[in-house]
């Protein structure tokens, strides 16, 4: 199958990554958009594993208000270089992470970073429930799991669905970033503010 130089520019301008790895890519998928799309994410979810325990100690600290000033929210988003944390497509990604918090108010950045008395407080009130405890043990069980996977991707900014495209989850962003740009990416923190509301 012949990939012409136009599908590879318009796959690239959509995710960033290298010419060769889009052609190669469509190539695989047979011109199919989605199947190469979804390539280059795993792709970069491979680069990010083994960029994973690589020190990231550079960085920004990005920033979002919302029109009306009512909302905003700052991130630290690190990298390995201080060439790559002055990059736009870095910040142009900590601004994207700033939305993002601002939008959904996530508490923690990683289900590990739930303390365990929040993660057993919603497994009881999930075992009260008239629907779970109708069930039997190994049920219940499998059911508060899928439940404690949707209360991640509430609170936990890393597991949310990504604002932008609700296919891919914020960790999936920072991945494909990792895959792009070729350094470990990480946020290390992240503050939102709402005027009025108490802390």
């Amino acid at each position: 199958m012949t990939i012409s130089a136009s599908e590879v520019k318009r796959l690239r301008d959509e995710t960033g990554a290298g010419m060769m790895d889009c052609k190669r890519a469509l190539e695989a998928a047979q011109g199919d958009w989605e199947k190469a799309r979804e390539i280059l994410r795993q792709q970069g979810k491979v680069a990010a594993q083994k960029k994973a325990g690589r020190i990231a100690r550079e960085g920004i600290i990005a920033s979002y208000v919302h029109a009306g000033g009512q909302v905003a929210a700052l991130v630290e988003l690190n990298c390995e270089t201080d060439f790559v944390a002055r990059t736009e497509e870095f910040a142009t990604l900590g601004r994207e992470l700033a939305m993002q918090v601002a939008a959904m108010n996530p508490r923690y950045l990683a289900p590990e970073d739930v303390p365990e008395e929040v993660r057993e407080r919603e497994r009881e009130i999930l075992r009260r429930q008239e629907e779970v405890r109708s069930k039997p043990p190994p049920v219940q069980e499998r059911i508060i799991e899928g439940r404690m996977q949707k209360f991640y991707e509430e609170v936990c900014l890393l597991e949310q669905p990504y604002i932008k495209d609700e296919k891919r989850k914020v960790r999936d962003l920072i991945s494909e970033a990792v895959g792009r740009m070729g350094e470990n990416i990480r946020v290390r923190r992240f503050v939102r503010l709402r005027v009025g509301e108490e802390e």
